[in-house]
């Protein structure tokens, strides 16, 4: 393998915007900032939102189902 050609591997400290903070390792630096992470996202708090698509269409096709007549 040739030398120098392999990026720096830092042990980073990323924290995330909820106040969050894990100790992985990373390329981009030995502090890395972001804006959501497991603890704070819907899916993974199990707050996520379940839209009703059904619901949609039924209330679309009765909205223009005078329109095709």
């Amino acid at each position: 393998m040739k030398d120098s050609i392999h990026p720096k591997v830092y042990n980073a400290k990323i924290t995330c915007a909820c106040g969050n903070a894990i100790e992985a390792l990373s390329t981009k630096g030995a502090s890395v900032h972001m804006e959501i992470c497991s603890h704070c996202h819907p899916f993974y708090t199990g707050k996520q939102r379940f839209v009703d698509t059904a619901g949609r269409i039924d209330r679309f096709r009765k909205k223009y189902a005078n329109i095709q007549k």
